[in-house]
């Protein structure tokens, strides 16, 4: 490409006017010098709403001189955009990840100008979404002006995320390196032991999906073992490296993209973008598909790791908020509960510690005033802590409680029996 039709962060978001509808490429997509110049311009801007789910780096809206000029309406809470969208200069849309597409598709949510990073133009001058195809190919698809940060140390994936430089209205060349994600670096003896337990329920030639965390790169660890897995999960990250190069994942079994792992967006090291850079063994695909439950449903022995804020004693589990404070989002968790649950001998796994880091049971009597039932008490099916398993299914509301119980925190037991009690425990 010619170097004279890139152009400077300040020029390319000229275009951006106040009251306009701006995407952003989220996770490690994230184009932060584009962000960072329409925040500069923010004294001239009003209005502007700014959509997006998860993103990563150096940014924050969440600033009194912005009040007037942006609007950050979340469609998944991450950790630099909690503060803004628990604030009135932003909100949160709860909706599953399968589904946003059709927000941009359906003009509920048009875009009028999507932000996006993406790799150097090929041969035949086609860019590629990179590490977050997810949400982005429908932003890009329906935008009326997309600008690109474009930089060299995005990898080049194969799947949906083709992107022809002739939909491109302005250009920035910005090499810079992508944010990094190591959850092996927040490994305890809890995480440990619950992915023994998560391993221990997987089965030779399953289909895997993962979630975000600790836990399921734990869970990760302990599949040496294992043979002719498969991958279909909304996020890759580094924990899969090992498993991929020793041929434990080798996708055999799937019934669907056979031989290929699948997956809607990629957050991890250097090394997990070097892995999936040109490499058409793996799939970077647009999250209407990756998370649709009748695509999960179709491969055999589904197994969907997922994550709990906290679960009550008949199995209703929140996993995107505080009470009233919204912490992260619906996200995939439902999409895939639902099409693991669907799948032939698939199983839909919630993996938590027993306890959050201060010490409070994530079992509790009930859910906190306020707090998103992300995946009903109807969907849930197995649930691992570090002190154990249980399956829930078919098991009646006394069942339940009794179960979850037992894989409680000592330390809580005792409340929680005294819950069941003052519950069940009556004359009527």
């Amino acid at each position: 490409m010619d170097q004279n039709q890139y152009t400077s962060p300040s020029d390319a978001i000229k275009c951006i006017q106040s009251g306009n509808r701006v995407f952003l490429h989220g996770s490690a997509a994230t184009p932060v010098a584009l962000i960072e110049a329409l925040q500069a311009r923010h004294a001239e801007l009003e209005n502007v709403e700014l959509v997006s789910i998860t993103n990563l780096g150096k940014i924050d809206f969440n600033k009194p001189e912005y009040r007037k000029s942006f609007f950050f309406n979340s469609l998944f809470v991450s950790a630099n955009t909690r503060a803004v969208a628990n604030s009135n200069g932003g909100d949160y849309v709860p909706i599953f990840l399968s589904e946003i597409p059709q927000l941009f598709k359906k003009s509920i949510l048009p875009i009028d100008v999507a932000l996006v990073q993406v790799s150097p133009p090929d041969d035949h001058g086609y860019c590629s979404l990179g590490t977050s195809v997810d949400i982005a190919r429908s932003a890009v698809d329906t935008a009326k002006i997309v600008i690109a940060q474009v930089n060299p140390k995005m990898p080049r994936t194969h799947g949906d995320g083709f992107l022809h430089v002739s939909r491109l209205h302005k250009i920035v060349w910005q090499e810079t390196d992508l944010p990094e994600v190591n959850y092996s670096q927040r490994v305890t003896e809890t995480t440990e032991k619950i992915g023994r337990f998560v391993a221990s329920l997987i089965d030779d030639g399953a289909c895997l999906q993962m979630g975000i965390g600790v836990i399921p790169d734990q869970v990760l660890k302990n599949l040496n073992g294992h043979k002719n897995l498969g991958l279909h999960t909304e996020m890759m990250s580094d924990g899969v490296i090992p498993l991929l190069e020793k041929g434990v994942i080798n996708n055999s079994r799937k019934i669907i993209n056979t031989g290929r792992s699948v997956t809607g967006f990629i957050v991890g090291t250097r090394k997990l973008y070097d892995f999936v850079h040109d490499n058409p063994s793996v799939r970077v695909m647009d999250i209407g598909y990756v998370n649709d439950a009748g695509n999960i449903r179709r491969n055999p022995l589904a197994t969907a790791i997922n994550s709990a804020i906290e679960i009550d004693l008949t199995g209703q589990v929140c996993a995107d908020s505080i009470g009233t404070y919204q912490y992260s989002g619906i996200g995939g968790q439902m999409d895939f509960m639902r099409g693991a649950s669907l799948s032939e001998n698939g199983k839909p796994i919630i993996a938590m510690p027993s306890v959050t880091a201060k010490g409070i049971s994530r079992i509790v009597p009930y859910l906190k005033q306020g707090a998103g039932v992300v995946t009903t008490r109807g969907h849930v099916h197995w649930v691992v802590t570090e002190y154990g398993i249980v399956d829930l299914f078919g098991k009646n509301l006394k069942q339940r409680a009794r179960a979850l119980i037992n894989i409680a925190h000592p330390d809580h037991r005792e409340e929680l029996d005294r819950a069941y009690y003052e519950r069940f425990n009556r004359e009527s």
